[in-house]
């Protein structure tokens, strides 16, 4: 089913983003795949060595508008059409709240909430040209409820939650999906930590999360999922 569609990925130069790329890659999906960091041509590179030859690499700040458009053009110049936009980019950290600093709160809002904002307005005007298209946001279960030490990080995937519902609302009458994925407890690289570590060995995988956007974004045309919420067994997290 998207064999031969464009798929955007943000945040794809490693860990959960990577995965996508593969995953999406794996489906026959043509990809432009975008990282903050020169490390998004290794990213490229590796999957083209596994044979998966319709990818482009793009840096970008993806809080910056210009750098967003920069890739929608690019895009757009390579394989003439957008069918899914990841949005999966994003940082964070754990601190009380009056040891953030301004400039961190900032930051994390501007990746994590402007990068999002910025991604789905600059491929709206093509998806709704075409009347199709799916935009899915990787959030986190902590848009759902609330953690301590965690409040830049959480009030930002509660911005997240609401953009995405109320966009949702906005688009669906041109056949465009809205959705958002909201892992538990991930092995990654988040908020400066290890992958592959031994106490994480019972966490979600990036490949649990790479599936689940296979499936929001193979849905049936008629049908949207709004949201998915999983966590790694051995998680204890309130009840909404």
């Amino acid at each position: 089913m998207l064999k031969d569609q464009v798929a955007i990925i943000t945040g794809a130069s490693r860990g959960i983003g990577k995965e996508i790329a593969f995953q999406l890659a794996g489906q026959g999906m043509k990809l432009t795949v975008v990282g903050s960091s020169d490390e998004v041509y290794a990213s490229a590179e590796e999957l083209k060595q596994k044979g998966f030859t319709n990818i482009l690499a793009v840096q970008a700040d993806i809080s910056k508008e210009a750098d967003v458009q920069n890739v929608v053009a690019k895009t757009m110049e390579a394989y003439g059409d957008i069918d899914l936009l990841v949005n999966n980019a994003g940082i964070g950290f754990f601190k009380l709240t009056e040891e953030v600093t301004f400039d961190e709160w900032q930051k994390v809002f501007e990746v994590n909430v402007h990068g999002v904002f910025l991604g789905a307005k600059a491929v709206l005007p093509h998806m709704k040209e075409r009347k199709s298209g799916t935009i899915l946001t990787i959030s986190s279960d902590v848009g759902r409820y609330t953690i301590a030490n965690g409040s830049a990080y959480t009030a930002t995937k509660y911005a997240v939650q609401g953009f995405s519902g109320s966009l949702a609302q906005e688009v669906r009458e041109y056949g465009i999906r809205v959705g958002t994925i909201n892992p538990g407890m991930v092995d990654t690289y988040f908020a400066g930590g290890s992958q592959g570590v031994p106490e994480k060995e019972d966490w979600l995988k990036v490949e649990d999360i790479a599936k689940a956007v296979v499936y929001m974004a193979s849905a049936p045309k008629h049908m949207v999922i709004d949201e998915i919420v999983l966590h790694p067994l051995i998680q204890q997290y309130p009840i909404a």
